[in-house]
């Protein structure tokens, strides 16, 4: 199918974020530098952003028609075919867009290279349009990504590019029932982590850190080393099992894939959620009666290389 045109994503920079809070400019520096921060610190984040913002915008409209979507904007925004997808911001901008994309070709890039790591984002304004040649010419060069995915017994449902939270929306403990590979255990934990292998890097391996630090007091101390997954695997870790009468310990570890998904059965009467990506506003409630059925989706991300 023939590409018609492009969409840029992007989201509002800190900058603008303060000043929709503080209603103005002055009163967003007023804020920051009375708190000790350095608000020139935030213009010139804002001033490089827009300056690769205009380069794409200047090189892109050579090439092909174009139009800018703000992040806020994603759930609601229905993406075809015949379009390709340009990211300008963080990686994680690419994990919130990806789960939205319905496979549209995604070239991701990089505006400041001086603040963003850039895992996620090959490219540059300056070199962008050989990524957005892949595409127009039928040479895609794509690294493939697959979500995972919780459906509910309610027939809601959500997609994770890095990582899925299960537990509760406060400090308290979270309270389920989780059934893995023919065995089923109550917990009472500060919730589950399911991370994809594009996310294993990330939210996952603090839990492993963490282990690795207390065990380290007492025995001798090895590098901590995630498993490698494979594409079509998660990897679910429970963050502080407690251990009672009423609630076990033996499943805390495991990887899933399509024929050995994880079940979870929420025991919250009130404030159990499920949020995938730390987006913490886009969620689905997780309280009593709920039953989460988590598996690697059959949708997939494509992110040109």
């Amino acid at each position: 199918m023939k590409i018609e045109y492009a969409i840029i994503i992007r989201s509002k920079t800190r900058l603008e974020l303060l000043i929709e809070r503080f209603n103005t400019r002055a009163q967003a520096e007023f804020y920051i530098t009375q708190s000790g921060g350095d608000f020139n610190e935030y213009e010139l984040e804002h001033k490089i952003f827009y300056q690769s913002l205009e380069e794409l915008q200047r090189r892109l409209g050579k090439v092909i028609k174009y139009k800018i979507i703000d992040r806020s904007f994603l759930p609601s925004f229905i993406f075809s075919p015949n379009q390709l997808i340009i990211v300008i911001g963080q990686d994680g901008l690419v994990a919130n867009t990806a789960k939205y994309a319905n496979g549209v070709p995604i070239v991701a890039v990089n505006p400041d290279r001086e603040r963003y790591d850039g895992i996620l984002l090959p490219y540059t304004p300056s070199n962008f349009l050989e990524g957005i040649a892949q595409v127009l010419g039928n040479e895609l060069r794509a690294r493939t990504v697959r979500f995972a995915e919780v459906n509910l017994n309610s027939g809601q449902r959500l997609l994770a590019f890095n990582d899925l939270f299960i537990g509760a929306s406060s400090h308290v403990s979270a309270r389920y029932r989780i059934t893995y590979n023919g065995t089923s255990e109550e917990h009472s934990s500060s919730g589950i982590i399911v991370s994809t292998p594009a996310g294993s890097t990330g939210w996952l391996s603090s839990v492993f850190n963490m282990a690795y630090g207390i065990t380290g007091l007492f025995e001798e101390r090895k590098e901590p080393r995630l498993p490698t997954l494979r594409e079509e695997q998660l990897l679910f870790a429970v963050r502080e099992p407690f251990a009672s009468i009423r609630s076990q310990t033996g499943l805390v570890c495991g990887t899933v894939n399509q024929t050995h998904p994880l079940v979870i059965e929420s025991r919250m009467p009130s404030g159990g959620i499920i949020f995938s990506d730390g987006i913490e506003s886009d969620f689905l409630s997780f309280n009593s009666g709920a039953v989460a059925t988590i598996s690697v989706s059959q949708e997939i991300a494509r992110l040109v290389n």
